[in-house]
């Protein structure tokens, strides 16, 4: 792939443009293997398509009310129209003349870094696979909301797939994407997100991966491995909106996920409600907390933290509680392999490598851990105790 912005030096935020895919990959592959231990099974990686895979739009707003630029920021504050940008998904670049025009129409000043004036942030945008889209405004404050609300209509009309908008409020002038209050200004409050044969349902201020379609394969890929050891209880730590807690409900195993974000668990209970699995909770809490004060263990728990991994902490409980295996998603492999030497009693039985980020250094990986010695699934499990009972 290609990228015009990157080959001018407007945007170097694909570190990888213009390497040839497949080397893209193998570099992954082997810079996974070189951080995690010897003797694991490798599946072959999980490749991505090369350009618009990207499900989400993060645009810095920056320019003129009349001239508005969505895109980046250069070194000085300056806005870089990036409406072009290739990774993102087709149906997300559509909509960037429009939100320009309604920028324009409703008077949403955009926000100067360097004066720090202006009210319109971000552009924050997500598409569903089925080409619905949520769209979130990050302001400064609610000086514009009369104005957004009263042109709402107009761009609604113009991109009929609109299916949810809000207005987040970040009155702060420091580099956090967001602040905590959100209003939502449709009757729709989530976007349906399918993956799989699950429906995900994305509230504004929860958490989803990036690629759909490679999301999809990570889920697959966790429900395959822990179908093969089939524990009858299951925790997801950091579940996030609860992709792997529902993909791995079989409607006999108990699962819990557990998350920090009230909103990422709004959205897991509507979608677990919406397809009628009563064999799965969800509860806001951090996992550490959660783990280190619950009084029993669960044959399974999946981790999917952030890049800086689960922590010494949570690595020690792991280590220590006899849960017979772990599965670990991971979006950065060198603190993957720091929180796997914490847990030296659950070996690396096999991981594979997803390709999340095309023309980027970044990847997904996800490993199996088995605890050394164990490895019973539940019918083995059930078999082994009637045997010690006669």
């Amino acid at each position: 792939m290609q990228c015009s912005y990157f080959d001018a030096g407007r945007c170097r935020s694909c570190s990888l443009m213009g390497r040839p895919y497949d080397d893209q990959l193998t570099g992954k592959q082997r810079h996974c293997e070189q951080l995690l231990p010897a003797g694991v099974e490798w599946l072959p990686p999980v490749a991505s398509q090369e350009s618009g895979y990207r499900n989400k739009a993060k645009m810095v707003v920056a320019g003129t009310v009349e001239h508005p630029t969505l895109g980046i920021l250069d070194t000085d504050g300056r806005g870089v129209d990036l409406r072009g940008c290739g990774v993102t998904a087709a149906d997300l670049r559509a909509t960037f003349d429009v939100l320009a025009a309604f920028v324009t129409r409703a008077r949403l000043t955009p926000y100067d870094v360097p004066t720090r004036r202006g009210e319109l942030k971000y552009l924050l945008l997500t598409g569903s696979p089925d080409g619905e889209l949520m769209l979130r405004f990050v302001l400064r404050s609610q000086e514009p909301l009369t104005r957004l609300r009263k042109h709402l209509p107009w761009l609604r009309a113009a991109l009929p797939h609109l299916r949810v908008v809000s207005v987040n409020l970040q009155p702060e002038h420091k580099a956090v994407l967001e602040g905590p209050r959100e209003i939502v200004l449709t009757e729709v409050t989530a976007l349906r997100m399918r993956v799989g044969d699950v429906d995900l349902h994305l509230r504004p201020q929860s958490f989803f991966q990036t690629n759909t379609a490679v999301a999809a394969a990570l889920y697959r890929q966790a429900s395959e491995w822990v179908a093969e050891v089939d524990p009858a209880t299951v925790w997801d730590l950091y579940c996030g909106v609860g992709g792997f807690a529902l993909h791995l409900a079989d409607g006999r195993r108990d699962v819990v996920g557990i998350e920090t974000s009230h909103e990422a668990v709004a959205s897991a209970e509507a979608a677990r409600d919406a397809a009628g699995l009563t064999s799965v909770r969800f509860l806001a809490g951090d996992a550490t907390a959660f783990a280190l004060s619950a009084g029993d263990v669960p044959d399974l728990v999946v981790v999917n933290p952030p890049r800086r991994g689960i922590g010494p902490e949570l690595a020690a409980w792991l280590e220590s509680s006899g849960a017979r295996h772990v599965v670990y998603s991971s979006c950065n492999a060198a603190s993957l392999a720091r929180d796997l030497a914490a847990m030296p009693s659950l070996a690396v039985r096999r991981a594979r490598v997803l390709d999340m980020f095309p023309q980027t250094d970044h990847y997904e990986v996800i490993v199996m851990l088995e605890r050394e010695g164990g490895g019973l699934g539940r019918d083995q499990s059930a078999a082994a105790a009637e045997i010690s009972s006669t």
